[in-house]
């Protein structure tokens, strides 16, 4: 990683700048995930990685750790920050609900990621992908 002379301070940003980093963070390493399990060929590399990042799959993923008491107090402020923040627009192929809790879900992992807590993100992004695989990859409709 580069370095530079100031660190960024992630309690003080927004939290759509703190899901904008954890969206891009998230991606690499499901990316990394399916490339190392060989699962997934070349032309389904995309299809496949939609089991982990799409907005159905985040908002699931954030319920089953909100469920199993998974995050700590202060994880879970970032969570309500994040699901509370107002993006203007929501995309076409989910519902405004399921949305703000995948941008709360991309606001802990970029909080995560900013703060320089890796192995924490990576403890959660393991037990993502645990959740996820554990239910055959497939994401339930609601």
């Amino acid at each position: 990683m580069l370095h530079y002379e100031t660190a960024i301070d992630e309690k003080q940003l927004n939290s759509l700048a703190l899901a904008y980093m954890g969206d891009a963070v998230l991606e690499v390493y499901v990316r990394r995930h399916l490339l190392q399990s060989g699962r997934a060929k070349p032309h389904r590399l995309h299809a496949e990685a939609t089991k982990y990042v799409s907005a159905k799959a985040q908002s699931q993923i954030l319920f089953h750790f909100i469920e199993a008491e998974i995050l700590t107090e202060e994880e879970l402020a970032v969570v309500k920050r994040g699901r509370n923040a107002k993006s203007g627009s929501v995309p076409k192929n989910t519902d405004v609900v399921t949305y703000r809790h995948s941008t709360a879900f991309e606001a802990l992992m970029g909080s995560l990621y900013l703060a320089g807590e890796s192995t924490r993100l990576e403890e959660l992004i393991v037990k993502a992908f645990e959740y996820v695989e554990g239910r055959k990859g497939r994401v339930k409709d609601e």
